[in-house]
């Protein structure tokens, strides 16, 4: 005996459930495998003090101040650092202190001529 058109439709639907059924059961087991990637902290200023191991950074709002070990793998992007420079730092904490992941080095702001 044949199946008529509305058992075909309802057979159809049916198993269009299932399989959206199991295959979001299987995105949730494999999304809950990955584990969470977090980016790493970020911390903007001036620079205070600069030599070829360490950075230190001040920032006025909060008002806070944290020295950056650098290492060949940190990268530069921006004009060269130097004493004043603003800056945006990438970071992750270490054993050894703040590790400098990317550092990127503000152009100067020309200064605006007020006087008439």
């Amino acid at each position: 005996m044949p199946l008529e058109y509305p058992d075909i439709v309802r057979f159809i639907l049916y198993a269009l459930f299932v399989m959206a059924l199991v295959s979001g059961v299987a995105l949730q087991s494999g999304v809950a495998q990955q584990p969470a990637r977090t980016a790493a902290p970020m911390f903007s200023g001036i620079i205070t003090a600069l030599s070829d191991a360490s950075l230190t950074v001040v920032r006025t709002e909060p008002k806070d101040t944290k020295t950056f070990v650098i290492t060949p793998d940190t990268k530069f992007e921006g004009p060269k650092p130097q004493v004043n420079a603003r800056v945006t730092i990438r970071y992750i904490a270490a054993d050894e202190g703040d590790r400098a992941v990317r550092v990127i080095v503000r152009a100067p702001t020309k200064p605006t001529n007020t006087k008439k």
